[in-house]
């Protein structure tokens, strides 16, 4: 199943990478243990590979998840959104049964 990451995603993980010296590789989306509900996204630009992560492309940008986030991640859609409280990636995550009030966090 794995992940989905949206146009708006793509293009906006995009404009971020250029502006990047030296340019990286692509981009790593985690799940870290932290955050009042137990576990938090985390995203990060990457500049290597280990070769056993899990690798998606979307229209050109490389996504790379660990084997153990992507057992939080299957079925996972990543978008970008821009609303009048503010910008920022959401993730819908089928996996989530709680997320703490702030929305920073989830558990499942």
């Amino acid at each position: 199943m794995g992940i989905e990451l949206t146009l708006n995603a793509v293009s906006k993980v995009k404009e971020i990478m250029a502006q990047q010296n030296p340019s990286p590789l692509g981009l790593r989306v985690s799940v870290v243990g932290g955050g009042c509900s137990g576990f938090s996204y985390q995203m990060n630009f990457e500049n290597q590979t280990n070769g056993i992560d899990k690798t998606y492309e979307f229209d050109g940008l490389k996504v790379f998840i660990d084997q153990a986030s992507l057992m939080y991640l299957n079925g996972t859609k990543i978008d970008y959104i821009e609303t009048l409280e503010g910008a920022g990636f959401k993730f819908e995550n089928p996996n989530v049964k709680t997320t703490c009030g702030c929305g920073s966090s989830f558990s499942v």
